[in-house]
């Protein structure tokens, strides 16, 4: 394990846990790469709260961050009328959380964007003055037309891609289907806006589309969450808001290079929540690749790599693959590394060496299965297959049940009746409150950490 820091930059830290042996043929090497960072969060690592912003910036500092937040104004956030309040309170109080010097905006969503504030195409300063300021704007927000989310996206890329600063994030909330544009606008949106800032998206009540909320986190390397009664709306705005705070280095790749001869089979995220990579990878020279990983602040996350390597005999061992964290230089100069780890394969006679699984690999192994026949069977219940979506949500239970996923357990027992958790003996709930459901789905992919 290799450390590099700079001034002003968090440590970061790789580990690689894995089993390297391999039986003679054998072929597939599987490593976990968990990925530390420490002293990032602009406060030091303490977590940021409202009666704390105004401290946290350092005079003279430049601004570190630019935030943009997206309120649906569509014509169904009048129904009911509770739900609109909700949402201005929220980012009312999502307002409070920013730091002062922070760089803002409001944008009011529907079938168009339109600026609540500041306007001019600009973004505010954060400060008293331009907080109440905004705050003010927020009460004239009313509730009208439709929903067409990709020109929300556009217009908060043109106001952060203004701003100098590292860090650019945007909040959105959306209480309705996507109806107002056609699925590949969307789509187009999210491709333009990739790589540019991170998103957090945020779907209240229960007529919004769960996958069209979960595409625009995953695209915008954000999260993704329900919020089913909108008077929790503040309470996870300010969250949202005090996680975004807490970033404080942008764009950070997890770099692979591999020698000849070695394919990669995937690479994913698989803690604190799954999320597949290996479509994302830019090439980054001769036999290497840039996997995005977002901003980062004071966390740790775990990644699952797998690549094929060529057959080799007993006794030969060779460098499967080099994980580096790179940083890009902003003004165009060389990145910097940041840390580095190494995934081996030693091919060896001994069988218990070589048919072990790692702890860890094993683990994320059944944490990604798990998110996997969450989606396949209420994909299966919402289409009548409901032979198949016992079978699928049966071995969910199973899964979270062995891996010790005790919210996913919790979520998975609404929506059935568990007879065995240890077999993934279950039976279908009769009725199901759709917000059980919806949630179920949301936090699918959401992963408990191994027990070390």
């Amino acid at each position: 394990m290799a450390n590099f820091s700079k001034s002003n930059v968090p440590q970061f830290s790789v580990e690689v846990y894995q089993n390297e042996f391999l039986p003679e043929g054998g072929r597939e090497v599987n490593g976990i790469i968990t990925v530390t960072s420490t002293g990032g969060g602009t406060t030091g690592g303490v977590p940021l709260t409202s009666a704390a912003h105004a401290s946290s910036h350092l005079p003279g500092q430049p601004p570190s961050a630019a935030v943009v937040i997206m309120v649906d104004c569509s014509g169904s956030m009048d129904y009911p009328p509770t739900k609109m309040r909700n949402a201005r309170d929220a980012t009312s109080a999502a307002i409070d959380t920013l730091r002062d010097g922070t760089s803002f905006a409001v944008i009011g969503g529907t079938h168009v964007a339109k600026e609540v504030y500041p306007g001019g195409g600009r973004l505010a300063t954060a400060g008293p003055q331009t907080r109440a300021q905004a705050k003010e704007a927020l009460r004239r927000l009313s509730a009208g037309g439709g929903t067409a989310i990709g020109t929300w996206l556009r217009l908060a890329d043109r106001l952060l891609g203004a701003a100098e600063v590292s860090i650019r994030h945007g909040i959105l909330l959306t209480d309705g289907r996507n109806e107002h544009e056609a699925p590949e606008d969307l789509r187009a949106a999210l491709d333009a806006c990739a790589g540019r800032f991170t998103c957090d998206a945020r779907g209240v009540g229960t007529d919004w589309e769960v996958k069209e909320v979960t595409a625009i986190a995953s695209a915008l390397l954000g999260t993704a969450d329900i919020v089913a009664d909108p008077a929790g709306l503040a309470a996870d705005f300010t969250q949202m808001m005090e996680n975004a705070m807490g970033k404080e280095v942008a764009d950070v790749a997890l770099r692979l290079w591999t020698p000849v001869g070695v394919e990669i089979k995937y690479v994913k995220q698989v803690a604190p929540t799954v999320a597949e990579l290996t479509d994302r990878r830019t090439e980054a020279g001769p036999r290497a690749g840039d996997y995005p990983t977002g901003s980062w602040g004071d966390e740790s996350r775990d990644y699952h790599v797998c690549v094929q390597v060529p057959e080799a005999g007993i006794g030969q061992e060779m460098l499967a693959a080099r994980v580096s964290l790179i940083l890009p230089d902003p003004s165009g100069g060389a990145p910097q590394t940041l840390s580095q780890g190494l995934v081996r394969a030693v091919w060896t006679d001994d069988m218990v060496a070589s048919t072990s699984i790692n702890p860890q690999v094993a683990h994320y192994t059944g944490q990604a299965e798990l998110a996997q026949v969450i989606q396949q069977g209420l994909d299966a219940r919402k289409s009548g297959d409901f032979d198949g979506a016992t079978a699928k949500l049966g071995r969910a239970v199973q899964l979270a049940s062995a891996s010790g996923n005790a919210d996913t357990a919790k979520l998975l027992s609404k929506v059935v009746d568990v007879v065995d958790a240890a077999t993934g003996t279950v039976r279908l709930k009769a009725k199901v409150a759709e917000a059980d459901e919806m949630t179920l789905e949301t936090r699918s992919t959401k992963t408990v950490r191994v027990k070390k």
